[in-house]
C-alpha cells in the first residue's frame, strides 16, 4: 500500500532531524575560550574553570549611554530610560532579605539611573513591605498579584501522581521536591510572569531575587546596552543541575525538536547543552543533556524571545507533560535549553562586570 504524501515528509524529517542531533551529538568537543560572549555555532561558551571575579573587571565595547551624559531623574519623562524593569518574585515574609539586596543593586547602579521596580507575590502585599521597599529607591514601585491561572497547579497534573513523584524525588535528594510552591514558582518564572499584563509594555527585565548580593559599580545603562547591541540574555554564572531533578527535560525537548525541526538556530549552542565532557555522570543521568545552565536567579532578558511562537510552543509542549510537578524542571534549565536551541548565540552575554552572588546554596 502506498504511504500518503504527508506521512512520507514526516518520515523524512524526523530522519534529517536525527541525524543532525547525532552530528551535533558526536562533534569533536569545543574548544573552551576565556570568558568573554557566547560565539560560534555552539561550539564555544563561557570557562568556569577559575573565580571570574578574579579577573580585572570592565566594561563592553561600544557607545555605552551613562548617567552622567544623559538625564535619568526619576520624574523626567523624557529621559533616556527605555521600557524595562527590576523584576522580583518574592514573598512578604523575605522582606528581610530583600531589602539589603535592593539596598546594594540601588547603590551600585539604579540610584543613578532610576529604573522602575515590579514586585509579583501569589498573595497581597502587606502595607509594610510596600512601604519599605519603596523607601529604600526613588524609582516607581508596583506590587501585583499573580492570577490564580498562573499560579495554581494545573488541571491536567494528577495531585495523586505528583505526591508520589514528590516520594522518589525526595529518596534521591532532590531538593524542595516535597514544596508544592517551589514547583509553582519555577514553573512560573518558565512559562508564565512574562503574561502578566504588568509586564504587556516592558521590553525587557532585570531578574532580581532576596538575598542576592551585588558587589561592583556599574556605570552604564545596561538595558540599553541590551538594546543597542542587539541581546537577547544576560547571565553571569553557570552551573550544573541536579540530573535527578530533570531526568525527562531532554527527551521531552528531543521530542519537540522532532515536531519543530525549524525552530533550531544555524548558529544555535547545542554542543554546550549536549557536552559530556566535564561531568559525564550528568549527561547519563539526564539522558544526553549536560545539565549546564544559567543561573537565572540573575538573568537580563528581552521579554520578546519569551514572548515569541517558537518558546511559547516549547513551554506548552513542557507543561503538558506535568514535569514541572512530576520532576523538578527548573526555570534555569527551560530557559537555558531555550536559548542554546532557538537563539543566535551571538545575542547571549556574560555580564561578570555586575558581579551578583547568591547566599543560598
Amino acid at each position: 500500500m502506498a504511504v500518503a504524501r504527508p506521512i512520507r515528509f514526516l518520515g523524512v524529517g524526523c530522519v534529517a532531524l536525527a541525524f543532525f542531533l547525532i552530528f551535533q551529538y558526536l562533534r569533536p568537543a569545543p574548544t573552551i575560550p576565556p570568558p568573554g560572549v557566547v560565539v560560534g555555532n555552539g561550539d564555544k561558551i563561557e570557562s568556569m574553570d577559575r573565580d571570574p571575579l578574579l579577573d580585572p573587571i570592565g566594561e563592553p565595547d561600544g557607545h555605552l549611554w551613562r548617567h552622567t551624559e544623559h538625564d535619568y531623574s526619576p520624574n523626567n519623562a523624557n529621559s533616556p530610560r527605555i521600557n524595562a524593569t527590576l523584576l522580583s518574585l518574592v514573598r512578604n515574609e523575605e522582606l528581610g532579605q530583600l531589602i539589603p539586596t535592593m539596598k546594594q543593586l540601588e547603590a551600585t547602579w539604579n540610584h543613578k539611573y532610576n529604573y522602575p521596580w515590579t514586585f509579583f507575590n501569589d498573595v497581597p502585599f502587606t502595607d509594610e513591605f510596600k512601604k519599605r521597599t519603596q523607601e529604600v529607591t526613588t524609582a516607581k514601585c508596583e506590587y501585583h498579584i499573580i492570577p490564580k491561572e498562573h499560579w495554581e497547579m494545573p488541571s491536567w497534573v494528577s495531585q495523586e501522581l505528583y505526591e508520589e513523584s514528590a516520594k522518589i524525588l525526595k529518596e534521591n535528594n532532590v531538593q524542595y521536591a516535597g514544596k508544592v510552591s517551589y514547583h509553582q514558582m519555577c514553573r512560573w518564572n518558565s512559562g508564565m510572569f512574562y503574561r502578566h499584563p504588568a509586564l504587556d509594555n516592558m521590553q525587557y527585565y532585570w531578574r532580581v531575587e532576596p538575598n542576592v548580593k551585588f558587589f561592583c559599580d556599574v556605570d552604564y545603562d545596561v538595558f540599553r546596552y541590551m538594546q543597542d547591541n542587539n541581546k537577547t540574555y544576560g547571565f553571569n554564572i553557570n552551573l550544573f543541575d541536579s540530573p535527578e531533578s530533570i531526568p525527562s527535560l531532554w527527551p521531552e525537548t528531543i521530542k519537540f525538536l522532532a515536531a519543530h525541526p525549524e525552530y533550531i538556530h544555524e548558529n544555535n549552542a547545542m554542543a554546550w547543552l549536549v557536552d559530556s565532557t566535564r561531568r559525564p555522570d550528568n549527561n547519563i543521568k539526564a539522558h544526553g543533556y549536560s545539565t549546564c545552565h544559567f543561573w537565572s536567579n540573575f538573568e537580563i532578558a528581552d521579554l520578546s524571545f519569551w514572548r515569541s511562537q517558537k518558546y511559547e510552543d516549547y513551554f506548552t509542549h513542557l507543561d503538558r507533560t506535568g514535569g514541572f510537578f512530576y520532576e523538578r524542571w527548573g526555570d534555569a534549565p527551560v530557559h537555558s535549553i531555550a536559548l542554546g536551541l532557538f537563539e543566535d548565540a551571538r545575542n547571549i552575554h556574560w555580564f561578570d562586570p555586575l558581579a551578583a552572588r547568591s547566599l543560598l546554596s
